[in-house]
């Protein structure tokens, strides 16, 4: 039996409505909970990239990327392997400062993380982190000992590392071909 581990598809799809949702569905239908999902535009308007994170196997990932790729709406599927990727997370945080002790501890803990105090009141004060998700793990290890009061984290979101890129464009035509699985 193989290694169950947590695999990163990136997916780029048409930019139109209910795109998300064919991608969800095929994972739901599957039987799959997708553990991360990142959703944003990419340089051109009329296409979107999906970042997706599920826990399965290498033969279990390469068939859900198969299914990814009959759907119409898909142009390219690539797995991204973590030493062959960049890899990043987005995390806002606010904490209750009772008093300006409290806030001083927290803002602190946010300098040795470098992340960003982007809000302070008499009462709470936010944070933003952008960094792998150790690194956001062990920001919130630390401020859990003190009152969280909202979090919102992105998921994640990746790109290969070098040159290559999620589809190849063809010369001729001018558009994006449906790529195989890497």
């Amino acid at each position: 039996m193989e290694e169950i581990k947590r695999q990163t598809l990136v997916v780029l799809v048409d930019n139109e409505a209910g795109v998300l949702s064919q991608v969800s569905r095929l994972f739901s239908r599957k039987g799959y909970n997708i553990e991360s999902l990142a959703v944003g535009a990419t340089e051109r308007s009329d296409l979107s990239r999906i970042t997706i994170e599920v826990m399965t196997d290498d033969d279990h990932v390469l068939l859900l990327a198969n299914q990814l790729r009959k759907l119409i709406p898909v142009h390219s599927v690539k797995l991204l392997t973590p030493q062959k990727s960049i890899r990043r997370e987005f995390i806002i945080i606010k904490m209750r400062t009772p008093c300006a002790d409290r806030r001083n501890e927290i803002i602190q803990i946010a300098n040795i993380f470098r992340a960003s105090v982007i809000d302070v009141t008499t009462y709470s004060v936010s944070l933003a982190l952008i960094g792998e998700e150790a690194k956001i793990e062990g920001l919130l290890d630390l401020l859990r000992e003190f009152e969280i009061m909202e979090l919102v984290r992105t998921g994640v979101i990746a790109l290969e590392r070098g040159e290559t890129t999620i589809y190849e464009q063809t010369k001729e035509r001018g558009e994006f071909s449906h790529s195989k699985v890497q």
